[in-house]
């Protein structure tokens, strides 16, 4: 038998071989071909996980080990499903991982970058009880909210976004090709021009004349936040200011809190330690400065303090939502009454979202009318003025 077989590694072809009963012979790397499309097709399928594919794999995982299936064979009819390249070889090595005796949390945990605390918590809290299918069904679930929440916020951000690109298009047109050929006509006429039309024609100059260095210094301003919003010291920062951006800033905060109530609900109704799940939470709220907070949470919680006390310290949370986890705490509920924290943000989230276009069509409005003010006004006033001059000269 000849074939071709996908996997990290020479060893990991040989083991999948033999667990096959399959007595490897001759095992050679595969040289890459010269098809440019089969080349370009194999570095698209290699991309960083999707959240559609995570959670795709924790719902195929959750039927199979509710069916019975050994997690092995499992793993196995997901691998030939897979059509992501990147989390095939992943999927591949995690095999290779549980057949060498590994537990499957600690074959997850080989791949940060695709598998967040959380995801490993849980997986490790099941593997712990017995329940790793149910875990599966809690973490496909979360994903899907915390999936839906992001569509939302970035669809509510598609319009303003549009509206800014279109009207910088528009500006850069206008001061590169349409002020100067006005501008030319007004210095033929040696008239005198009004303030706005001045205003105009310096600016279309610097355009026209630092266009190329205005470029590079937008790719070179967006290159470096890129990359300082990287470090931890700028994803602190960022985290903090980006929760203060006007109209968004507190759709993205109570999107973050009900992220939190969710995954810390979820942490503590699978059986996760309050002091390991609030540690495990801060990672994956995705803002730095969220986190922050809540690892104060955890600090307090460990010299004895109460979950509603160290709450109320960080300052994000509202009256009613405190007053729901110190109800949690007194009945020992926490994990419901945080449910219902989450359940809270989100419909609030929901309702802000849904409301946003209106609060910034008012905005984009005012602001586009004042551009084409000062516009109307530069352009058309010398104009005016240059007719009225011609009328009485005749």
């Amino acid at each position: 038998m000849t074939g071709v077989i996908d996997a990290p590694s020479m060893d990991a072809v040989a083991t999948q071989l033999l667990n096959s009963n399959i007595v490897p012979i001759d095992i050679a790397a595969r040289t890459a071909g010269s098809n440019p499309l089969g080349t370009l097709l194999d570095w698209l399928n290699t991309r960083q996980p999707t959240l559609t594919e995570l959670i795709l794999f924790s719902r195929q995982m959750y039927s199979l080990m509710r069916a019975g299936i050994p997690i092995i064979r499992a793993m196995t009819g997901i691998i030939e499903a897979t059509k992501n390249l990147r989390l095939k070889r992943t999927f591949r090595d995690i095999q290779t991982q549980l057949e060498s005796g590994r537990e499957l949390s600690t074959a997850f945990a080989r791949y940060p970058e695709i598998f967040t605390p959380l995801y490993i918590s849980m997986i490790r809290v099941g593997e712990g009880t017995g329940n790793l299918d149910a875990s599966f069904l809690r973490i496909s679930a979360y994903l899907e909210l915390e999936k839906d929440t992001r569509e939302r916020v970035k669809s509510a951000l598609r319009y303003p976004a549009m509206v800014i690109i279109a009207m910088g298009i528009a500006m850069t047109i206008i001061n590169i090709v349409v002020i100067p050929a006005f501008a030319k006509v007004f210095e033929r006429a040696h008239a005198e021009l009004p303030v706005f039309t001045r205003i105009l024609m310096a600016t279309s100059d610097f355009f026209v004349n630092y266009w190329l260095l205005m470029g590079i210094g937008l790719v070179l301003l967006i290159t470096g936040f890129s990359y300082y919003i990287q470090t931890e010291r700028g994803r602190y920062l960022w985290g903090k200011y980006k929760l203060r951006l006007p109209l968004v800033g507190d759709i993205l905060l109570r999107a973050t809190l009900g992220r939190f109530s969710r995954a810390f609900s979820m942490s503590l109704a699978a059986g996760v330690p309050l002091v390991q799940a609030l540690t495990v939470v801060a990672r994956a709220v995705d803002n730095d400065y969220v986190g922050d907070h809540i690892l104060n949470m955890r600090n307090g919680i460990e010299r004895g303090e109460s979950i509603t006390r160290t709450a109320a310290a960080t300052s994000m949370f509202t009256p009613l939502v405190l007053q729901m986890l110190a109800v949690g705490e007194e009945t020992g509920q926490v994990d419901e009454m945080m449910e219902e924290v989450a359940g809270f943000y989100e419909r609030e989230v929901d309702y802000d979202i849904k409301n946003l276009s209106a609060t910034i069509e008012p905005v984009m409005i005012v602001i586009i009318g004042a551009l084409v003010l000062v516009l109307a006004l530069g352009v058309f006033l010398p104009m005016w003025d240059l007719a009225t001059v011609s009328t009485r000269s005749n």
